[in-house]
């Protein structure tokens, strides 16, 4: 898995975590990376000092990459960077809008030079539309997108805890890349991919956006409760602690009554009769539930639940996740000492990557700008 796209060259005029995470999974399947940064460094790397010295955020996007300060205002550097765009299969970048263009590197202007190139140029709101020229960030884009609408409780929205519209664009974008790297290899031909993170959360709104335009339906808020499912959601135990479980389907109902909750005549019950049934009717069926968990502890309550084939999901606190039994890790080098970082999501027969080490800022510019600074 590591070789699969061993002989590729990125660059990557980057910042952030968008255009960090795209290029991070190439470099994850082999690519060479080239991260062209500021000479005071890319702005993330000042998230936090946290993973002893280093931020959290640079440390997990920015492994297995070769680090290059570049000023772009200056005519030597930016013909360090056309040359190692020439040399380039990919070339990315995340600027604030128009700036690409204005150091003279558009996607148009490029791909006119290098038919071969894909580039991918990623931003707030993307290429037209009247907010084209708009700055944007993570939270800005989650009120914007609808997504802090259906995000918290009744108190209120509340901002998803992960920087989700960077990582959804990032996710799009790599997609993006690998189809237009299998349609090169068919037809030799480059191509310009361009992804916001407007559009690439969107897109993960098309449910609540379908039940609202087709139906008429604003989901609700409504915390750590699903708003059309019941019972779906959390409930706290006697020891303070909280399980969250879903029932599905009028079987697994009858189970959860008979075999977890020791409730059977709840299943005969009409007001709980069916999904709506018991939608219509949560807060008498969460007056019957609530009682029976927060006299039991959660290892109990999930045991039932288990036992009844019934899905549950511990209400994991940062605690619990540092320890979690499913976990599975990777270790990488950062100019400051090993960290281990929670694995990726996908094995590949079996083998989790190996991961090339978090560069520091500039750790490789002289061998890259001797290497780039003539055209070959």
């Amino acid at each position: 898995m590591n070789r699969d796209l061993e002989g590729l060259l990125v660059v990557s005029v980057e910042q952030a975590v968008a255009a960090p995470y795209l290029s991070g999974k190439l470099a994850e399947a082999g690519a060479r990376v080239i991260k062209i940064e500021r000479p005071e460094g890319d702005f993330a790397r000042e998230y936090d000092h946290l993973v002893h010295g280093e931020s959290a955020y640079f440390v997990w996007l920015n492994r297995g990459k070769q680090s290059v300060c570049l000023d772009l205002k200056q005519e030597a550097d930016r013909d360090i960077l056309m040359n190692m765009i020439g040399k380039a299969d990919i070339f990315i970048q995340n600027l604030a809008p128009g700036a690409v263009e204005r150091l003279g590197f558009g996607p148009d202007l490029l791909r006119s030079r290098f038919p071969r190139l894909i580039t991918c140029s990623i931003s707030g709101y993307g290429d037209e539309g009247p907010l084209r020229e708009l700055k944007a960030y993570d939270l800005l884009v989650q009120a914007e997108s609808g997504l802090s609408a259906i995000t918290g409780n009744e108190h209120g929205s509340a901002r998803v805890g992960v920087s989700v519209c960077d990582i959804a664009a990032g996710m799009t974008a790599t997609q993006a890349v690998l189809q237009a790297l299998y349609a090169r290899s068919v037809n030799g031909k480059g191509r310009h991919i361009a992804v916001s993170l407007y559009h690439a959360l969107s897109d993960w709104m098309n449910v609540p956006y379908l039940q609202y335009v087709y139906g008429g339906k604003v989901p609700a808020r409504s915390g750590l409760s699903h708003p059309t499912i019941a019972p779906y959601g959390a409930y706290v135990c006697a020891d303070g602690r909280s399980v969250l479980f879903s029932i599905q389907n009028e079987r697994e109902w009858v189970r959860l009554c008979t075999d977890a909750l020791g409730r059977p005549d709840l299943a005969a019950d009409p007001r709980f009769g069916s999904n709506s049934a018991r939608v219509t009717n949560r807060e008498a069926l969460d007056a019957e539930i609530t009682p029976i968990f927060a006299s039991h502890s959660r290892d109990e309550m999930t045991e039932r639940l288990y036992a009844a084939k019934i899905a549950y999901g511990r209400v994991s606190t940062l605690e619990d996740v540092a320890s979690h039994p499913q976990n599975r890790y990777v270790t990488v080098e950062t100019p400051t000492g090993p960290v281990r970082l929670l694995g990726p999501g996908a094995l590949v027969d079996g083998h989790l990557p190996e991961f090339g080490p978090v560069p520091a800022l500039g750790a490789d510019s002289e061998p890259l700008k001797r290497e780039f600074s003539e055209r070959t």
